[in-house]
């Protein structure tokens, strides 16, 4: 494997972000974070994007890795969030259909409970409008007949039949790696494990005071403007006045033997609801939705959430029998909504925010995976007008996101998909050489999902540090490192 010195690689990038003033620097390697980056750089900008961990380190690889308008969010009355949504959905399986897998949904339905059959067979109808009658596939309505043959194993006690309809699943850290590749090609600096310190204004600008934290190296930074899309971390960064709910979504991952559905379900318990996901040989099954305020890099699902949702999951498919022995593997994400005082977690709007508390400093909140590509758009439209800069239109709606050269490997190819690539050294490879790869836990959480997918991945994960080894020029006592690294990133 061919040796790839990450030092001066990194100081490359740092003299290349401190060489001129950049039009703008965004604070946050999460998918808003990379989907301004690239908006930007689109339409002609300088700009330069660092993040303190590891990109999609935060929410956006923690998510149900859905693309979709948000059925119950309609049953909220929040036909503006849905329309916005549905549109940019279908705007992501255009650009990006390696990332946007149809995918039918089943909402069982029963006596006696808050989702009606005849208020969801209207609802599905509207949803499909919303779309502007081009969703990824037309809804219909199953029978008790029909139910219990698409889905044995459902409960059959009060069941009225079914509602069908479409939405997508995708990748959500493999978006945002995909994304920034793409802010690379035109002409973006990409900096991870890098932390901003500190922004005092000058005379230019904004003044960043940045760290480099693999090698605890202070630099700086001057832009004309910054973004601030740091997720869950908002709160703490300079001129900050965003303020934040947090609430904790688990999700946890079984072999699809165990619970063989052919399509996504939806599996109500009163107004929540709960997914049932097919995921290649797995089923994602999720998500909670429960207040949280505890340290923000250590959110874990513990043993109250998975009994929670495996509760639930047995509640709807009675046969399962699912315990905690079933669980491959689980992530918990943080979902950082604008702050809401009153009402559940599930009621609090997904809804985002664009502020700019002082002149050039922007900071965006809220707002969903699948909306980010309207946000960003968003963003740049108010960026491109401070900075008195002619209306370049957007075209992030129109460009593929990702269109390998011809003069890539075919690994380099492969990767970009919605179920983990297999495993081998050419992979490894490249996640270092071209996806900025510095850890063990970046390729096999991030990357591959291999974590999350493999029953052996531990196994892997040994055989992965050895290949990483070879392409950092690590000694064993940094192998072990990385690996204990790992194990508790993936707890």
């Amino acid at each position: 494997m061919e040796y790839i010195p990450l030092d001066q690689h990194r100081v490359a990038a740092a003299g290349q972000l401190s060489a001129n003033p950049l039009d703008v620097l965004v604070v946050g390697g999460g998918i808003v974070g990379a989907g301004v980056a690239r908006d930007a750089a689109m339409r002609g900008l300088r700009v330069g994007l660092v993040e303190q961990h590891d990109l999609a380190f935060g929410t956006s690889s923690r998510s149900s890795r859905l693309l979709h308008g948000g059925l119950r969010y309609l049953a909220q009355g929040r036909l503006g969030l849905v329309y916005e949504a549905s549109r940019e959905k279908r705007v992501l399986s255009r650009i990006a259909p390696h990332l946007a897998e149809p995918l039918p949904f089943i909402f069982p339905t029963y006596r006696r409970t808050c989702w009606p059959l005849w208020q969801l067979r209207i609802g599905v109808k509207l949803y499909d409008l919303l779309c502007g009658g081009q969703n990824l596939g037309p809804s219909s309505r199953l029978t008790v007949a029909e139910m219990e043959a698409h889905l044995p194993g459902i409960s059959r006690q009060n069941l009225t039949g079914a509602v069908r309809y479409f939405d997508a699943l995708t990748n959500d850290s493999r978006l945002v790696l995909d994304t920034l590749r793409s802010t690379a090609r035109y002409g973006a600096i990409i900096c991870n494990y890098t932390k901003l310190e500190d922004a005092p204004p000058c005379y230019e600008g904004w003044r960043c005071r940045v760290r480099d934290v693999l090698a605890d190296r202070p630099y700086e930074i001057t832009a004309r403007t910054v973004v601030a899309a740091a997720g869950p971390w908002a709160e703490s960064l300079p001129h900050s006045r965003i303020r934040l709910r947090l609430t904790k979504g688990v999700h946890l991952v079984i072999d699809r033997r165990r619970l063989p559905v052919p399509d996504a379900v939806v599996m109500a318990e009163g107004r929540r609801i709960l997914f049932a996901i097919p995921w290649g040989e797995r089923v994602i099954l999720g998500t909670t939705d429960t207040d949280y305020a505890g340290p923000i890099e250590a959110v874990r699902a513990d043993a109250d959430d998975v009994a929670y949702i495996l509760g639930v999951t047995n509640t709807c498919f009675p046969e399962a029998g699912l315990t905690a022995a079933d669980v491959l593997s689980s992530w918990a994400g943080l979902r950082p909504l604008l702050a809401a005082p009153r009402g559940t977690p599930s009621d609090v709007s997904r809804a985002h925010q664009i502020g700019m508390p002082e002149p050039g400093w922007f900071e965006v909140a809220g707002g969903k995976l699948t909306t980010y590509r309207l946000i960003a758009q968003q963003v740049v439209d108010r960026l491109l007008r401070h900075l008195g800069r002619p209306a370049v239109p957007c075209r992030t709606a129109a460009e593929p996101l990702w269109e390998p050269l011809e003069s890539e490997p075919s690994e380099a190819k492969s990767v970009s998909a919605i179920v983990p690539p297999a495993v081998g050294p050419e992979v490894v490879e490249h996640y270092c050489r071209d996806e900025w790869a510095v850890h063990l836990d970046d390729v096999m959480l991030r990357r591959s999902g291999w974590h999350y997918y493999l029953a052996n991945a531990d196994q892997i994960a040994q055989q992965v540090a050895g290949w990483m080894a070879e392409t950092f020029g690590w000694d064993a006592a940094r192998q072990e490192t990385e690996l204990a690294r790992y194990q508790d990133a993936g707890r």
